[in-house]
Parts: C-alpha cells; structure tokens; sequence
C-alpha cells in the first residue's frame, strides 16, 4: 500500500484525492480522509529523508505545504456546503435533526457558542469522529450567521490539516515511509479524535467566552 501511495506521492493526483476525500467526507464520515492524508505525509517525509538534503528535501518540504493547503481549503470549503445545504433544507431537515439526540444536543450547544462570541467547539469537534458533519449541519440548520460560522472553521481545518501533516512528516523523519511510521501517526490521529469526542459530548463541554459587551 505504502508503495503505491508513494507513486502516488509523486505525481500531481494526490493533490486532487485528497481534496476531493477531504472535500466529500462532511457528507461521507466514513471516507478516510486523515488516513490518506497522514499516509501521504508520511511517504513524501520518508521519500525525502531517504533522499538526503538537497533538492529533494525541498522538494518533499513543498509537497507536505501543498498537501496541507489542499486539505485545509477543502476542508473549509465542505463545511461551507454542509452548512449552506443545511441553512436552505427547511423543515424537512429540522425534522430529521429532531429525531436524533446528537444533533439536536451539537445544534444547542453550537448555538451557545456562537451567540458568545466564541466558536472553540468548532474546533475541537474537527478532530472527532462525524464532528465535522455533525457541527456544519448544526450550525446551518440552526440559522447560524456565516460570519459566526465561518472563520472558526477556517481555523478548525488549517488545525486539523496541519496536525495530520506534521503528524505524518514527524512519522517519516523518525521512522521512514514505513508502516511503522504511518501506523504511529495515526494512532495520535485516532488519540486527538477520541479527545475531542470526549470533550464534545460531555456535559458542560461548549468553550466558554467572554460575554459580548
């Protein structure tokens, strides 16, 4: 697999799979989007360890910021449908939020959040498992102002992209494109997302803020 993701490294696709995998997986949770980013760190760092200093390891340096933006801008960008489709479905989708306790639990909690001014649970529910989704329609349905919404975003995926690189260069540098080193890489990725649906869903979790003078 490694050695395939390295052929892949090397040619201009990656860029477009992981946008597209980053881009689709609000909707889709169960796409691998931090798994194929880590992996393609990982190799790129690896590749270029392997290579020695000099051209290449620039070369490697450049494509993990290329990666990173990829991934940062589609992340944002699918938030920023999620919450547009959520903000425009209506009743129809205010129902289907009704009947599931999650939602509607991330919808109340989104809310207190924004109207403080503050917008950390944004943040840290990119890291969990579905947080994504679950915020992005939480805040679209909730009527949310996309100035309250979207710059908290924008900070969440330049976070999160930047957290899943330098996961997988720090794997690379350390242990080579390796399994070893994509597999601990990702074990932190999966520490984070456990972290954070932790301080998501327990109670008296949303950040608090300075109230708005």
């Amino acid at each position: 697999m490694l050695e395939s993701v390295g052929a892949l490294t090397s040619s201009p696709w990656i860029y477009a799979v992981v946008t597209l995998s980053v881009l689709l997986d609000v909707f889709l949770p169960v796409l691998p989007s931090g798994v194929l980013v880590i992996t393609a760190a990982t190799t790129a760092a690896g590749s270029a360890t392997a290579a020695g200093a000099g051209d290449a390891t620039r070369a490697g340096h450049a494509d993990l910021l290329a990666l990173a933006a990829c991934a940062a801008t589609a992340s944002v960008l699918g938030d920023l449908i999620a919450y547009r489709l959520a903000r425009r479905g209506g009743a129809r989708l205010e129902r289907v939020i009704a009947r599931s306790r999650r939602l509607t639990r991330a919808q109340e909690r989104l809310g207190i959040a924004l109207s403080r001014g503050g917008g950390g649970l944004v943040v840290i529910a990119r890291f969990a498992p579905a947080g994504r989704s679950v915020v992005s329609l939480g805040a679209g349905a909730a009527q949310r102002k996309v100035r309250e919404f979207l710059p908290w975003s924008a900070l969440a995926g330049v976070a999160w992209a930047t957290y899943s690189v330098g996961l997988g260069y720090f794997g690379g540098q350390w242990l080579g494109a390796t399994w070893l080193g994509t597999a601990v890489s990702l074990l932190a990725l999966f520490a984070a997302g456990a972290l954070a649906a932790y301080v998501v869903k327990r109670p008296g979790s949303t950040p608090a803020a300075a109230p708005a003078s």
